[in-house]
């Protein structure tokens, strides 16, 4: 069970807003003290919350280097250089890459893309395949979502020839690669920036509006980047980015987009999951269903379907693409499922034997694609930053995820001694080490985690927005409100209420193995009962709850299905009464 803790009030402010600016906004004062406690104390940040306006987007040339980059692409590119652009084999980088080409399609350029083979390369650049794209007659290289910490294939770019241009969101090393152009909003201070916290896809989204315009100059063609924006939601959903400011406004847009059902592939894709293509679709339906499809692409090697999926333009071919997707999903699901079972026997070993505040967890033959996926598993139960380890062309090869306390990357430079190369963001970083390396290793991340969180084992929390019975989380005006505040993410999490006193009337399972659980509950106070569901909670929530009290940690949202719309109750977490 975790630590709930109430939302407290922004410092320095007072515990309620000024009433009279519901009525101003159109809002229950209920949400507005919501709004309120999550810091918008201002009538022009409220006002900007609510109503995210793509007019509002900062126009690229507030954006550090990118109207220079956007200015030597468009040079080379007119001098008749062929481009190829590098992007990442996840959601992100393929999202990037598809979004550079569709916008130099409309100008009539072709250019080529290499999305690398997970298994076979490896992230980011290397030299054998900048050589070989030089030998292809590429005089210009674009990489997406990656770059950043590509020092000497960069290098050996420019020895070739080529204008290098990195386009990355990547924390960036000592020395920056030797690229004609560098647009990475992790070389600023926030101050100097309109939004720190862009995806990759998002900095291409920038930089490619930049060579846009810089185009259109001469080819009397103009890409609508609104029709990027589906490209740009699912990128930065996927990559777990900050939904605030920009991305907000990117995201809400995007997932506009997406609902018109005009991209093909996406169409196809949301098909396969057994949804309406022309359906719309919130923040965790891209995240949970749309975003592994595409990602287990990469994961299994097999990238360059995904790209096919998002560029290609008949649904036929779409159709088959999607489903392609789907059942390499399906072997991943399989595959993660076993690594998932040997990781966390692992862990409890680990734990058994001595207190630790990390984990480092190895097995020989796990597969590298899916070991990030396990990492976030494995933090998930048992609350401790995890990295899991896999053999991987000689060397150890590393994935890693964090918990809210502690900084990853800031962790793994401590321990950099033990490893060949890492990178990564605060709650997710990979690592590359040899073998010889690993008891090292783990001691020294044991050590370095125990230094930052101290020996007891923390407690996860979470943040609640008061409590609500289920007479207000069942009013479908309350509910339609909440949903002004999509999409929910870091930075604007989806807000959860505690339950007054719940009678638990029936219990049912859920899923195939029956792994999650489905709890009918009735109010006491106000007599009303909903069913709500709890995933990977079944153990936790046996038989023997019916007919016992208890209070929810829980979201209530409004779902609708075929028409016909819905009270969901989602149980985050619950304590006996």
């Amino acid at each position: 069970m975790k630590r709930w803790l109430l939302r407290p009030t922004p410092q320095g402010k007072a515990s309620t807003p000024p009433a009279v600016w519901a009525d101003e906004l159109a809002i229950s004062p209920r949400l507005l003290d919501i709004l309120w406690r999550r810091g918008l104390t201002t009538r022009s940040a409220l006002h900007a919350f609510l109503s995210p306006r793509l007019s509002s987007l900062s126009p690229p040339e507030r954006w550090p280097q990118l109207p220079d980059a956007a200015r030597i692409l468009c040079s080379a590119l007119l001098a008749g250089k062929r481009l190829v652009v590098w992007g990442d084999y996840d959601v992100d980088g393929i999202t990037a890459s598809t979004l550079v080409l569709d916008v130099l399609e409309t100008h009539g350029i072709t250019a080529l893309c290499h999305i690398p083979d997970r298994n076979a390369e490896g992230y980011g650049l290397n030299i054998p395949h900048v050589e070989a794209l030089a030998d292809q007659g590429c005089g210009i290289l674009l990489t997406v979502d990656c770059g950043i910490a590509d020092v000497e294939a960069i290098r050996r770019a420019c020895e070739l020839g080529m204008t290098v241009v990195i386009s990355d969101h990547h924390l960036p090393p000592e020395t920056l690669p030797p690229a004609h152009a560098v647009c990475n909003p992790r070389l600023y201070r926030e101050e100097e920036l309109p939004y720190p916290h862009l995806a990759g896809v998002g900095v291409a989204f920038y930089l490619m509006a930049a060579l846009n315009a810089e185009l259109a100059q001469h080819t009397g063609k103009r890409h609508s980047m609104g029709d990027c924006l589906d490209l740009v939601a699912l990128g930065t959903l996927a990559d777990v980015m900050p939904l605030t400011g920009e991305n907000r406004i990117l995201v809400r847009g995007g997932l506009a987009r997406i609902a018109t059902a005009k991209r093909p592939g996406l169409s196809a894709l949301k098909a396969v999951c057994g949804m309406n293509p022309a359906a719309p679709l919130n923040a965790g339906q891209v995240v949970f269903r749309l975003a592994p499809r595409i990602n287990a692409a990469g994961r299994m090697g097999q990238a360059d379907i995904a790209l096919h999926l998002l560029r290609e333009k008949n649904m036929t071919r779409a159709a088959q693409l999607a489903q392609n997707l789907d059942e390499l999903n399906q072997l991943r699901r399989q595959e993660e499922e076993c690594i998932h079972t040997a990781a966390r026997a692992q862990a409890l070993e680990l734990l058994s034997n001595a207190p630790r505040t990390g984990l480092v967890l190895y097995g020989k033959s796990w597969h590298p694609g899916i070991i990030g996926i396990v990492a976030s598993r494995i933090v998930e139960e048992f609350y401790r930053p995890t990295i899991i380890l896999c053999e991987d062309q000689g060397t150890l090869k590393g994935s890693g995820r964090s918990i809210r306390e502690f900084d990853l990357y800031a962790g793994l430079r401590n321990t950099s001694s033990c490893l060949v190369s890492f990178g990564g963001h605060r709650q997710a970083a990979g690592v590359r080490l040899h073998l010889e390396k690993l008891k090292e290793f783990r001691a020294r991340f044991e050590t370095v985690t125990a230094e930052i969180l101290g020996t007891t084992p923390l407690t996860p929390s979470l943040i609640l927005e008061g409590t609500l019975g289920f007479d207000v989380a069942s009013d479908k005006d309350f509910l339609n409100e909440l949903d002004l505040l999509q999409p929910f993410g870091p930075g604007n999490p989806e807000p959860i209420f505690q339950s007054p006193p719940l009678l638990v009337k029936d219990r049912s399972p859920l899923g195939r193995g029956g792994e999650h659980v489905q709890l009918r509950l009735t109010d006491e106070e106000s007599g009303i009962t909903l069913s709500a569901k709890a995933w990977r909670m079944a153990e936790e929530l046996k038989q023997d709850i019916v007919g016992r009290r208890i209070l929810l940690a829980y979201t209530p949202r409004l779902d609708t299905y075929n028409g016909i719309a819905s009270v969901d109750v989602g149980i985050k977490d619950w304590r006996p009464c």
